[in-house]
């Protein structure tokens, strides 16, 4: 018998390992929370299958996303990412992801971590929605609206409302799995 998920997942056994396995699991570690919001950024606007199918192109070219060697990249290295057919080659988010890289350093040094800074908004634990469908599911609320305000005013670009939520989404800050999704309660 197949295992119930929330439906947006189905239609690949690649989005169904990410459901499974990252999606919504709290994410407290900076790397790993570095690593999604440049995912993320790179996402807006096209579809995150889009992004999971080239991952390991971005973690290879990204260098494994090691913010502070992408905070430093140099014109060469980003003309070089420009060229790269395995990644999202928009110049306006390979530019972003040096000057949010050098934003998330900054953070790190005034909260002691990004993690400290970003659960911040929450308290430190997970909202849980309780969704009955995906059809409850926002694309923003009024929480990454202020995320999102914040992370703009300190110099992050390509986090709209939606991108910060879907970030929060991704690394746990909140439960949004469907009541019948057998990963809810993990």
């Amino acid at each position: 018998m197949e295992l119930q998920r929330c439906s947006w997942c189905l239609s690949s056994d690649l989005y169904k390992k990410y459901h499974d396995e990252e999606w919504g699991v709290p994410v407290y570690e900076d790397q790993k929370l570095f690593e999604f919001l440049l995912l993320e950024t790179f996402q807006a606007g096209l579809s995150w299958i889009t992004i999971l199918n080239k991952r390991e192109n971005f973690r290879k070219a990204f260098d494994d996303f090691d913010y502070i060697k992408i905070a430093n990249y140099s014109e060469a290295k980003i003309q070089e990412l420009l060229l790269d057919a395995g990644i999202i080659r928009n110049k306006l988010k390979v530019y972003s992801a040096v000057s949010n890289a050098q934003a998330f350093i900054k953070i790190q040094e005034e909260f002691g971590s990004f993690s400290k800074y970003i659960w911040g908004f929450v308290d430190g634990k997970p909202i849980d929605n309780h969704r009955k469908s995906l059809k409850e599911v926002q694309a923003a609320t009024p929480l990454s609206d202020t995320i999102s305000k914040d992370l703009k005013k300190r110099g992050f670009k390509f986090v709209g409302s939606t991108v910060v939520y879907a970030h929060m989404q991704a690394t746990g800050m909140v439960n949004d799995h469907v009541e019948d999704c057998w990963t809810r309660n993990q």
